[in-house]
């Protein structure tokens, strides 16, 4: 079937252009030698293949895609236009007029052995323009590139001509280089990695768990002896030496190993960020008051306002700040005790409905939710229940839900083991959550101890949303956010579709092309940038914009940070989306700031940093900083909000009805 592209997009300023431009820049492979000294030979050029920065047609970047062939090896580049090309001026101008020469340099794709690529996914859209991402043996993704003119398949033409291709068995639109041997046996074996999973293909590589190192220290579980709360032998359980346990959850290591990286692989990742344009007006209050906090240490006043320590001459402090109780407009308000029982009545009418939804989530913001409540509680800020639904109306929903969810179960229930055999997802599937499940939070009582019902519970459940939502299917880390999912509601049915009511706002945390995660790092380092200038400063110099230190904190929604009870009162306030719906950014950001005054004076590298920020778990005081965010929050308001770009996760979904992970079938290979 020949390839066409649909477009409609009569308004898009590059797709005008390029109308226009007609067929000056179609696929153009020779083999002829160039006239660099290297005397490499180009096998490939493909003309008009784009960077998408962001939404916005102005911003992106036209560029040449390229594969060269030098020596033994094959070289692929991506190198955007200049000011000056072959091309003519005028198509230049419009395709990069206001792509400063930062930008052009930032996202180019510098010579890549295609030895060092694992993986290249594929779109091939009915509607809109073809794109491919790059996946390196690290683990790292470079953004997007989109054909403008078409030509995915001529690119994979060539690539099979060089190299040894593969489609992946685990999906369709992802093919493999060089698979010679198991997948990511290879390629991750730098990281040195106990257990994996590829940005691709979500393929697992298993090893002995006594070669794995411990990610938590030991850590003592507080006893919660208040009203409306378990004691630590409900969910502390024992207390084991984690560092010794062959059941402690090591699933996360995996996403944390993504941070160690080479420093050319961070290089390729941190082309994921840009500069915003300055859009910020000069006379706004929050603005001034921003940037004031540049030389303020906001959950630390104590410690005094002034930040010596900088590591690079253009760290600048700004000398017209206001004293630290000038800034008590925006501080933080005092936290309050838990939601209660009466209190919660008292928010509804007598049929049931929440009567003020804005109040209600306010309340539950700044003081949490009693334990008892929080079955009823977290069902309406996940959006399983409306907040306009009756009794009567809750009901029902339960009794079809229940009937929704083992027809959903039977599905993978009835499969026999004689067609599991031919059911490779399936099998893999079920082969990673069923190591992952028995390594998930076993040191809390509810889920401790050989043969425990609950850890069955927590597999079937994550079996089942492998199939309710079968792109995504279970990738590592999910199984952290179900364990106090279930440990609350305490009933299998309920449990899942929770499960599933927050996976409409994370799931994209495990997008395979790692999208989500990458617009939430890049609205970090803006957010940063916005609210604490010397520190953006100090991380730029030390090659450490890309945050990729803070991947576990957003991934999982800072699990590995809190205690138990602690993570479930943090989760509940940010299910408010009050003050922002993005208020685990606001929260890495105060946590930094924290911390800025070691992180700045010690001068710490991309690796030294790593390993503080995940030496701060347990360490945090989780009162402060929720105070702490708030005020950044409230300090930064739309040009805070305008640091974050639309659809970053937790947003909901736009269109629910064709799934967060659409699933394109063409043939290439």
């Amino acid at each position: 079937m020949p390839e066409t592209d649909l477009h409609d997009l009569s308004d898009d300023l590059d797709y005008t252009v390029l109308q226009r431009q007609g067929s000056t820049s179609n696929l153009s492979v020779d083999s002829a030698r160039t006239s660099d000294p290297s005397e490499s030979e180009i096998v490939y050029s493909k003309e008009n293949v784009a960077v998408h920065p962001s939404q916005y047609a102005s911003e992106r970047i036209s560029g040449r895609l390229r594969i060269a062939k030098q020596g033994s090896l094959f070289l692929l580049t991506w190198t955007p236009y200049k000011a000056a090309s072959s091309l003519s001026d005028s198509v230049v101008r419009n395709l990069n007029s206001s792509v400063s020469e930062k930008d052009r340099n930032l996202y180019t794709i510098k010579p890549v052995s295609l030895n060092d690529i694992h993986s290249i996914r594929r779109h091939v859209p009915a509607l809109g323009w073809q794109y491919i991402i790059i996946v390196l043996s690290s683990g790292i993704a470079f953004p997007p590139l989109y054909f403008y003119n078409g030509g995915v398949r001529g690119f994979f033409a060539t690539l099979k001509q060089h190299v040894f291709i593969v489609r992946s068995a685990n999906d369709s639109n992802v093919f493999l280089l060089n698979d010679f041997e198991g997948p990511l046996q290879r390629s991750l074996s730098s990281l040195e990695l106990p257990r994996v999973f590829s940005v691709a293909n979500g393929t697992p590589v298993h090893d002995s768990p006594s070669e794995v190192s411990a990610i938590d220290d030991s850590v003592n579980v507080n006893r919660i002896t208040s009203s409306g709360t378990f004691s630590a032998s409900e969910y502390g359980g024992s207390l084991k030496n984690k560092a010794n346990d062959p059941t402690h959850d090591i699933s996360i290591q995996v996403l944390e190993k993504f941070s160690l990286v080479t420093k050319f692989a961070r290089e390729a990742t941190s082309q994921i960020f840009r500069e915003f344009q300055d859009n910020h007006e000069k006379n706004d209050k929050n603005q001034k008051i921003c940037s004031s906090w540049d030389v303020t240490e906001v959950s630390q006043p104590n410690e005094g306002g002034n930040d010596t320590q900088s590591k690079a001459d253009d760290i600048v402090e700004t000398s017209d700040a206001p004293k630290f109780d000038e800034l008590s407009l925006v501080w933080g308000k005092q936290r309050q005790p838990p939601l209660t029982q009466e209190e919660w009545e008292n928010f509804l009418d007598s049929e049931g409905r929440v009567t003020d939804s804005m109040a209600f989530r306010k309340r539950v913001f700044y003081g949490g939710v009693e334990q008892k409540l929080r079955k009823k509680v977290w069902k309406f800020l996940l959006g399983y229940y409306e907040f306009d639904s009756t009794y009567a109306e809750r009901d029902y929903l339960e009794s079809v839900r229940k009937t929704d969810y083992e027809t959903v179960k039977s599905q993978w229930k009835n499969i026999s083991e004689a067609q599991a055999k031919r059911f490779t997802k399936f099998r893999e599937r079920r082969g990673l959550i069923d190591k992952d499940v028995v390594r998930t939070d076993r040191s809390v009582s509810y889920f401790e101890g050989d043969d425990n019902p609950n850890v069955a519970v927590l597999r079937d459940i994550l079996l089942t949303y492998s199939f309710y939502n079968f792109d995504l299917g279970y990738c590592q880390g999910m199984s952290d956010f179900l364990s106090p999912i279930l440990f609350v509601m305490r009933d299998e049915s309920e449990a899942f579709w929770t499960f599933v009511a927050l996976m409409e706002r994370l799931g994209p945390n495990f997008n395979r092309d790692q999208s989500g995660m990458h617009s939430q790092l890049f609205a970090l380092s803006k957010l940063v940038e916005l609210l604490d200038h010397p520190l953006h400063n100090f991380l730029k110099q030390a090659d450490c914009l890309n945050y990729f230190f803070c991947f576990r904190w957003i991934l999982i929604q800072f699990k590995r940070e809190f205690e138990y009870e602690k993570i479930m009162h943090l989760w509940e306030v940010l299910w408010t989306h009050y003050p922002s719906e993005h208020l685990q950014l606001y929260i890495c950001v105060a946590i930094l700031r924290s911390h800025r005054k070691k992180i700045m004076g010690e001068n710490m590298d991309f690796d030294t940093l790593l390993k503080f920020i995940n030496g701060l778990s347990y360490q945090i005081d989780l009162d402060a900083i929720i105070r702490d965010a708030e005020a950044l929050c409230v300090c930064a308001g739309e040009n805070g909000a305008a640091c974050i770009p639309p659809g970053t996760p937790p947003s909901l979904p736009v269109d629910s009805d064709t799934g967060l992970y659409s699933h394109q079938d063409d043939e290439i290979l």
